[in-house]
């Protein structure tokens, strides 16, 4: 199966760190972050789950819920989380997904058999309440995940969802966004964003962020 966006995550209940999984129930009406791990007791995936871990306030601010996903057992994982608690000074706060099965992998489309048949890629998801994919970003399995994008990229989504604007090349939280060009009528224009705007061009219109 191959996932893009706007499709429907596919739900599933599966075994993990901290007990069996129904996924939708997990998420529940909050946003989620589905990311998998090439294997445990691997060098880059142990930085990245105890950043996940130090992150977990920034998560909770923006409504989201983070689960991570590797091909190995429950009892790999928790010997895993030990290693990582104790290298990257910190708490795992959430749970791995143990995924001997392949299951998870399979629906989530995680396993790229020219990069290896047996293991999955760094891939990571975006899955907003309505259960529709939002993100989908794939590394190599040497490459480390950039968080703040991570957090950015929810930022962003979060605010289009709710002002009829977009979000231009390098956006961090609390800078001036772009007016969606289907927005035209004046009026409109001026109650939704009272603070005004610059139109650069007639199609790149600068306002402040409106929820700031």
């Amino acid at each position: 199966m191959t996932l893009r966006l706007g499709d429907i995550a596919p739900d599933f209940t599966q075994e993990s760190s901290e007990g069996p999984i129904h996924f939708y129930d997990y998420l529940g009406d909050s946003w989620g972050i589905l990311f998998s791990h090439p294997a445990d007791y691997t060098p880059v995936c142990t930085t990245e789950l105890g950043y996940t871990a130090k992150l977990k306030s920034e998560f909770e601010k923006r409504g989201v819920k983070a689960i991570a996903l590797s091909v190995d057992d429950v009892e790999s994982h928790r010997g895993w989380i030990n290693d990582i608690n104790e290298t990257q000074n910190t708490q795992v706060n959430f749970p791995i997904l143990a995924d001997k099965d392949r299951k998870v992998s399979t629906l989530y489309d995680f396993i790229h058999p020219n990069a290896s048949e047996t293991l999955t890629v760094r891939s990571l998801i975006i899955i907003d309440p309505n259960k529709k994919v939002r993100l989908i970003i794939t590394y190599p399995a040497s490459t480390g995940r950039n968080f703040h994008e991570i957090l950015r990229v929810i930022d962003s989504l979060q605010l289009t969802d709710n002002y009829k604007v977009a979000t231009p090349a390098n956006w961090q939280d609390g800078e001036d966004v772009v007016i969606v060009p289907s927005l035209k009528d004046e009026a409109e224009l001026k109650e939704r964003f009272p603070k005004g705007y610059t139109a650069v061009k007639p199609y790149l219109r600068l306002t402040p962020q409106p929820n700031k």
